[in-house]
């Protein structure tokens, strides 16, 4: 009887950095899981799903805040673009079911991918049927596989994830990185890569349905794509699986948001300060400081994460414009 010829390998290089970044974030999860408590306050805690949600979505350009997808989630009444509402809905029951998606399997994934695109993709839950390049402006910065190779290219992409022996860590990325390169779907491939790695994570470790790994690929968008570039040119995934071991390290290390988060004299006297929509130099003033760096690490910071500040120009943080205003949890800590 004649063997299965094994898929083709992801072409990919583990360097020590891979290693070392590994390493640190099992030591952060092992210690996590350990703790009931963590774990309890983890799960209860919602805003780090709507955290995944809003920044995948912003990255593909979509204008809603935080506050108003934790309203759609309510089932409250948003004012906002009529796609931008439904990709919001779409993703609120996408990630809903991140424990039920089977991430070995592509069947599931173009389940999920329906899911996640029903009226706003033509074909959702199908692959393209023709080709597509990604663009940076006016500029193509990378031509996909021409579509008649996709359903060949993705089957061997899940050949491998089931074959291989590598960390989940690294597995999963290096799947991420190789479902933007083939970019099966006509739309929505990142928020779909960003999703399958999440459900791929939490198969490892539960603790990764309520860990928002996507807030911290949009708050370093531009870093995201130069990755994703970096790893196309020198034809090995590794630039890419680096990025995203960052970005894990970085979400697993930040202290879980408690229900009624403690709030530092900072934070507060900024909540005291903060009137209506003010500037980061109406801030200062008023508050009476000068060091910019510290009134971000000590004041904006904080608040921001914990959700009770939020910016008007949430997609450009350092734009001339910005300015910040309470969110109601903020006016609620008044």
């Amino acid at each position: 009887m004649r063997a299965k010829k094994a898929a083709p390998s992801p072409p990919f290089v583990v360097t020590p950095a891979i290693v070392k970044l590994v390493a640190k974030i099992c030591e952060h999860i092992g210690r996590a899981a350990a703790h009931p408590e963590y774990v309890k306050a983890l799960r209860l805690n919602r805003i780090n799903r709507i955290r995944s949600i809003h920044g995948s979505l912003a990255i593909e350009g979509n204008a809603l805040d935080q506050e108003q997808i934790t309203a759609i989630l309510e089932g409250k009444r948003v004012i906002g673009p009529k796609r931008d509402i439904l990709e919001a809905r779409n993703a609120l029951a996408a990630y809903a079911k991140l424990k039920k998606w089977r991430p070995l399997s592509e069947a599931s994934l173009l389940k999920a991918h329906g899911m996640l695109m029903t009226g706003v993709a033509h074909d959702a839950g199908r692959y393209r049927a023709g080709n597509v390049g990604v663009l940076k402006g006016k500029q193509v910065i990378h031509m996909a596989p021409p579509a008649k190779r996709t359903p060949l290219l993705m089957r061997d992409l899940f050949k491998w994830l089931k074959a291989t022996d590598q960390h989940p860590l690294i597995a999963s990325s290096i799947f991420h990185y190789e479902f933007e390169f083939i970019h099966p779907f006509s739309d929505g491939n990142g928020r779909m890569g960003r999703l399958w790695q999440s459900a791929l994570l939490s198969k490892w470790s539960p603790l990764f349905e309520f860990i928002p790994v996507e807030s911290l690929v949009h708050a370093n968008q531009r870093a995201y794509y130069q990755a994703l570039q970096q790893s196309a040119r020198a034809t090995d995934a590794a630039p890419f699986v680096e990025f995203m071991l960052k970005m894990i390290l970085q979400a697993v290390r930040e202290p879980t948001p408690q229900v009624a988060p403690q709030v530092t004299p900072q934070v507060r006297a900024l909540l005291s300060a903060l009137k209506g929509e003010m500037s980061l130099a109406e801030l200062l003033g008023t508050l009476r400081l000068s060091d910019r760096k510290s009134f971000r690490e000590r004041y904006l910071r904080p608040a921001l994460k914990a959700g009770l500040i939020a910016m008007t120009q949430p997609h450009a943080p350092r734009s001339s414009v910005q300015r910040y205003r309470l969110t109601p949890q903020g006016k609620r800590r008044l």
